[in-house]
């Protein structure tokens, strides 16, 4: 990454494991693709509710050249079950970008029909 890993931890207590596991998930995402000019990760516990027990949101936002890729996952009763669950997004969502840089994306051309339904 070209500029550094911005972590923010609200309403639980952080710890160096889950410091440690956003980075090491960062670092594969860098590894994966190597564009990502910033990523900043949120994790918060923002709703406290008494019989349904923790729940995590967790943000990604990543910069890359032309633009800003964003990932939000919630209600993951563990927080680690979230992070895995918002980075592999994040990778899709790369994925998907590296094919539009690429071109590999398919285009449909417009007027044209189906041949199979005469559309």
């Amino acid at each position: 990454m070209q500029l550094p890993l911005q972590i923010t931890v609200r309403d639980i207590t952080p710890s160096e494991t889950l410091e440690a596991h956003i980075r090491d998930k960062a670092n594969k995402l860098d590894e994966f693709f190597d564009h990502i000019m910033s990523c900043r990760v949120v994790v918060e516990m923002p709703h406290k509710h008494q019989r349904q027990g923790k729940h995590f949101t967790v943000r990604i936002d990543l910069g890359v050249a032309g633009g800003e890729i964003v990932v939000n996952r919630d209600h993951a009763e563990d927080v680690y079950v979230a992070l895995r669950d918002a980075f592999d997004a994040a990778k899709r969502q790369l994925e998907d970008y590296a094919r539009k840089l690429r071109g590999a994306v398919k285009k449909h051309e417009a007027g044209t029909a189906d041949a199979a339904t005469g559309r």
